[in-house]
Parts: structure tokens; C-alpha cells; sequence
């Protein structure tokens, strides 16, 4: 697997779970199953490469085509778009601060007992992530802001899981730049991207 694969496999992960936090501040509902999938990839720590941080590969399909979608620009999701910015530059800030970092790693761990019982997506368990991230990558600035529909946003068990896949999707962020990403990807390597994105979904 080349560096590039792991790229756009880390940035398909991020973009899956985003599609989900924007599902979800408009619509109060999420789809379970790439839920599941990014919110495991929280607890995958020590996996043997990027692919296996969601499981396989296939589990990112929805995600690859939204950033094949975007590499073409026939995707009109201008607000996913931007949410999927945001949290490429709360990345490096994140990055760079290594107290919070530790904060979220200690208590990644402290959460993952409960999960391998009860499952990532228990809500007791979505809630530990939502409260984690609110209360150690909320305070780092510039703050991501997702925008919905304010009836569904006011409900806790949504906000939770909100934050729950933000937290996922900082995760991919982080696995995006380990694998040598960089904003000047989506400048010079666009026509790579995409071929590995093909390859990937055949």
C-alpha cells in the first residue's frame, strides 16, 4: 500500500463521518452503519495500516466517492466541504498541542473497556466521546462549526454524537498527516488522489 492509498483512505474516514455529522444536525438521524465505522476507528490504535483503522477498505466507500466527487468538483455540499477544512486545520493546531492531545489519548483509553463490551455506538458510549471532545479539542480555536436544523441541535444525545464523530474524524485527520498529507496535496496530487480512489473502488 502506497503512502497515497493511505491518504485517501484516512481522508475517505474523515469525510464518511462528516457526511454523518451533517446528516445528523439536519435530520436528528444518522445512518448506523458508517457510524459504527468511524467511531471504532477511534479505539484502533495500534492497527497494521490504514485500512484496518476502519476495518477494511470496502467499509469506506461512501466516503471515497464523496472525495472522488469533490477531486471532480461535481459535489455541491459546499458546507461538508468546509467542514471537512475545518477540521484539516483543527488538526495542526491539535497536532501541535501535546497536553490536550495526551488528554484525549488517556481518556480514548479510559473509554475503551466499555466499548469492546458494549460496542462504539452504545450510547453511554457516545456520550464519553462527546464529552472527551467537548471538553479537550472544544477548546482549541479555530472551533468547527456545524450548522442544522437548531430543533435537533438542541437535543443532548445528538449533540454527543456529533462531537462523537468529529472526535472520528479528527482521528482520520491525524492518520491523513501521519501518511505524509498535506494541504498541497489537493493542489499538486489531485490526479493521483483520484487514481488511487479508483483503484481502491474499482
Amino acid at each position: 500500500m502506497t503512502d497515497m492509498d493511505e491518504r485517501v483512505l484516512a481522508l475517505g474516514g474523515m469525510l464518511q463521518a462528516l457526511a454523518q455529522v451533517r446528516r445528523i444536525a439536519d435530520t436528528g438521524q444518522s445512518d448506523a452503519t458508517p457510524v459504527r465505522v468511524a467511531l471504532d476507528s477511534v479505539f484502533r490504535i495500534d492497527a497494521v495500516d490504514t485500512a484496518a483503522v476502519f476495518g477494511d477498505a470496502g467499509s469506506l466507500r461512501s466516503g471515497l466517492r464523496l472525495l472522488r466527487d469533490y477531486l471532480a468538483n461535481t459535489n455541491k455540499d459546499e458546507a461538508l466541504g468546509k467542514l471537512g477544512l475545518s477540521v484539516l486545520n483543527l488538526e495542526r493546531r491539535f497536532s501541535s498541542e501535546s497536553a490536550v492531545a495526551a488528554q484525549v489519548a488517556t481518556g480514548i483509553q479510559g473509554l475503551s473497556a466499555p466499548a469492546d463490551r458494549l460496542g462504539s455506538t452504545h450510547p453511554d458510549v457516545v456520550a464519553g466521546l462527546g464529552s472527551l471532545y467537548a471538553d479537550t479539542v472544544s477548546t482549541l480555536r479555530p472551533r468547527v462549526m456545524v450548522q442544522g436544523n437548531p430543533h435537533y441541535l438542541g437535543q443532548a444525545g445528538v449533540v454527543a454524537e456529533i462531537r462523537a464523530l468529529l472526535l472520528a474524524a479528527l482521528r482520520s485527520a491525524v492518520l491523513w498527516r501521519q501518511c505524509g498529507g498535506s494541504l498541497w496535496d489537493f493542489v499538486f496530487q489531485r490526479r493521483a488522489m483520484a487514481a488511487a480512489i479508483d483503484a481502491w473502488l474499482g
